[in-house]
């Protein structure tokens, strides 16, 4: 018998609880087999996700908050919205794409399918192939009926509807594979940060978590900077240096080191500051260890040029009140503590699953 929507919250109330308490030495030991097996993965980046996936998506009030705009609330009134019937009527099969360049990054999809009731079908990441399994079997734990609502394949096949995530180019090959089905398809994106010249030096700190979390591979990480004409960048290179530590870590190091030899040989100029290379570059995408910045002079043509390159930016991370745009705006420092309604590439994932009923 199928799980009402109520049964489902639950289980993932029961999910919170269970990683907010003791440590689970065996999520632990497939945290570490991760690493080993994807560097960029680390120990410390994984817990990272996964405590902001338990405090922001997992939180009993905050499931509540989201899910009340969508009227699906087992609670009747107007604008109710059903959920699949007790005989599983009106569910679907939707296949996930998922991503690998930060951890655990395709929860929110699998979450999203789960609460509109439908069967998620999961295309793993080789990067991230044993964490996220292990999350949902502790889902079926709290009630088996749970693990009808996930398969985890290695194709996809006899879908009703499509969410998946890549590159440009692996996009181009999504629209033909899926096309013809109820289809979101996500492509590359970064967030940008627009200085106005005022910031403090807290603020300049949070824009530093913003620029190195997850070594900077999330689309939510800022990989360009809009600063004004004239811009002093010192004080900022100086408190970016207190990320220092991450020169520790080979794959970063590698990268930072074959980007200053690149730039040197090509006399092309730079910033510098201990982990990371400020390059002048009109490009929204940087490389690994590397930050683009563009200087502008007016902002209303600042914030017209971001609004025309919409489809590659994901987010502006900037002072509140600074920035007239209906582009996702956050305060620094908040880029990589996306909320639930907080949908990537700005397409109400929920909504669409619930159209599918």
């Amino acid at each position: 018998m199928p799980m009402t929507l109520k049964d489902r919250l639950a289980t993932l109330h029961q999910l919170a609880a269970h990683l907010s308490g003791p440590e689970d030495e065996f999520l632990t030991a497939l945290q570490t087999r991760t690493e080993f097996n994807n560097g960029w993965f680390t120990l410390e980046k994984q817990q990272a996700s996964l405590k902001a996936i338990t405090e922001e998506f997992l939180a009993e009030d905050k499931l509540s908050a989201w899910l009340n705009a969508y009227k699906i609330i087992p609670i009747a009134g107007p604008g109710f919205i059903p959920q699949p019937g007790p005989n599983g009527e009106g569910q679907k099969t939707v296949g996930l794409v998922l991503a690998g360049n930060i951890p655990l990054v395709g929860f929110h999809d699998i979450l999203c399918v789960y609460v509109a009731g439908h069967r998620a079908q999961i295309k793993l990441s080789s990067k991230d192939e044993f964490v996220l399994p292990y999350l949902l079997k502790l889902l079926a734990r709290f009630d088996e009926r749970a693990a009808d609502y996930f398969d985890i394949v290695g194709n996809l096949k006899g879908y009703d509807a499509v969410i998946a995530t890549g590159s440009n180019n692996s996009a181009r090959y999504f629209e033909q594979y899926f096309g013809k089905v109820p289809h979101i398809i996500r492509k590359n994106r970064n967030a940008v940060a627009v200085l106005s010249g005022k910031e403090t030096e807290e603020e300049l700190r949070a824009l530093g978590s913003d620029v190195f979390q997850y070594f900077g591979l999330g689309c939510r990480n800022v990989s360009k900077l809009y600063a004004p004409t004239g811009y002093d960048f010192q004080p900022m290179l100086e408190i970016f240096h207190e990320w220092k530590q991450i020169q520790n870590h080979t794959k970063w190091k590698n990268n930072f080191d074959y980007n200053y030899a690149l730039a040197t040989l090509n006399k092309v100029s730079f910033h510098l500051t201990g982990p990371l290379m400020l390059f002048e570059d009109k490009a929204i995408t940087s490389r690994i260890a590397t930050l683009h910045f563009e200087y502008y002079d007016d902002k209303a043509a600042l914030e017209a040029e971001l609004s025309a390159r919409r489809e590659e930016i994901q987010l502006v991370a900037a002072r509140p009140g600074f920035l007239e745009t209906d582009l996702p705006t956050f305060a620094f420092g908040e880029a990589q503590q996306p909320g639930l309604a907080d949908y990537a590439d700005g397409v109400d994932t929920l909504a669409f699953l619930l159209s599918l009923g």
